[in-house]
């Protein structure tokens, strides 16, 4: 089976039974999907999915029909009753991630331990089908890759197991920080924990996504809103022949009160935040002093320890930030064998060709150092190793 790309569109948000229910319109049997919850030890569940329309759409809406229980389940017990599952083991590792992924966001929320977390609605036998389900649907469908758009929100309040809480839920807002986020459009929770761990975990967002889809796919919400289609739109297609693209902050702010030393501490810090690149520009600013343009990639879910970290380990008193897209060619680590040693070679590829190939560098330092031989020079036999190759 061919790889396949998903993008979710959240326009209406997203659920755990809505991306069931977008992965069963896509073409994943039903019947199969059954066979892989049948393999949990907790009882029978049991799915049944019928068309239905949301404003027009024929969408496909996922029903989890399981046996009435009051279990409060914590990580570990949905972890032994995953483990013991007959599945392959990429969906148990799936389904694993999102729930420690939801654990890690229940238990900041209310601070305590994660092993002291009791999952209340996410440890419901529906929630652990909706999860254990869409990874079991994901492998039948050979997914390569998962992507997201901008996660819509709703309004309003949703009562939980301790009341009336507002939208976002307390555990979603933590799951999606450093997400690009939305409320609206209507008084009403459109993003679940459940929905936002599986994409979150399992997914990365693209704002401006580049689309080569061959097929769309639905799934529907419960609820039905007048004027607003409460489905789940789902793209699916293979991976595009061109340069990736996505999207990325771009974190500036002028210093003028600072040494190159606090600069260059802070360019590791920034680093060590999660951002991809950081730097420092001369600059002249007003009076005619010297100082330093300090600037830093970074991707959505880093954005706010890179921000925080400008604040920490900078005199500034405000940054700019900007939304920048960009391009890039697909990465590959190769190794070469030298005659001084192996070297690793990063490889920058275009719909398949070798754009660009370049021997990492701490590689060939170390062996230039334990060999006494020039750096260029293994460097070059790297290279012309590298281009020996079929």
């Amino acid at each position: 089976m061919a790889e396949k790309n998903l993008f979710f569109d959240c326009f209406s948000g997203a659920s755990g039974d809505m991306i069931l229910g977008a992965l069963v319109d896509a073409g994943v049997s039903l019947d199969a999907l059954s066979r892989d919850l049948s393999a949990l030890p907790c009882g029978p569940i049991r799915l049944r999915a019928e068309k239905v329309h949301r404003c027009g759409i024929r969408a496909t809406r996922v029903h989890v029909e399981i046996p009435h229980e009051h279990a409060h389940r914590g990580l570990s017990d949905i972890r032994a009753l995953i483990d013991a599952a007959a599945l392959p083991e990429t969906v148990k590792e799936r389904a694993v991630r999102i729930f420690t992924r939801l654990g890690e966001a229940e238990a900041a929320v209310h601070g305590c331990p994660i092993d002291h977390v009791h999952f209340h609605e996410v440890g419901a036998l529906d929630a652990i089908a909706d999860i254990v389900g869409a990874s079991a649907a994901m492998e039948h469908l050979g997914v390569a890759e998962v992507r997201f758009s901008t996660l819509r929100l709703g309004g309003g309040t949703v009562r939980a197991a301790h009341g009336d809480l507002p939208v976002p839920a307390p555990a979603t807002a933590r799951l999606i920080a450093g997400y690009v986020s939305e409320m609206g459009p209507v008084p009403c929770e459109l993003l679940t924990p459940t929905g936002a761990a599986i994409l979150t975990t399992l997914g990365r967002q693209d704002t401006t996504p580049r689309l080569a889809h061959d097929r769309v796919a639905y799934g529907a919400g419960a609820k039905e809103f007048p004027g607003h289609a409460n489905v789940l739109r789902l793209f699916i297609g293979p991976l595009l022949s061109g340069a990736e693209a996505d999207t990325v902050w771009v974190i500036e702010c002028n210093l003028d009160d600072t040494t190159p030393e606090v600069c260059a501490h802070a360019i590791e810090r920034l680093l060590a935040a999660g951002a991809l690149d950081a730097w420092a520009t001369p600059i002249q600013m007003k009076k005619s002093r010297p100082a330093w343009l300090l600037s830093a990639i970074a991707e959505d879910r880093a954005r706010p320890a890179v921000e925080e970290t400008f604040f920490r380990e900078t005199t500034t008193f405000g940054f700019r930030r900007t939304r920048a897209e960009r391009s890039k060619l697909t990465p590959e680590h190769r190794t070469v064998t030298t005659p001084y040693g192996p070297v690793r070679v990063k490889v920058g590829a275009l719909g398949g060709r070798t754009m660009t190939a370049s021997p990492e560098f701490e590689d060939c330092r170390s062996l230039a150092r334990e060999k006494n031989v020039p750096l260029r020079e293994v460097m070059a036999a790297a290279l012309a190793a590298f281009r020996r190759e079929p």
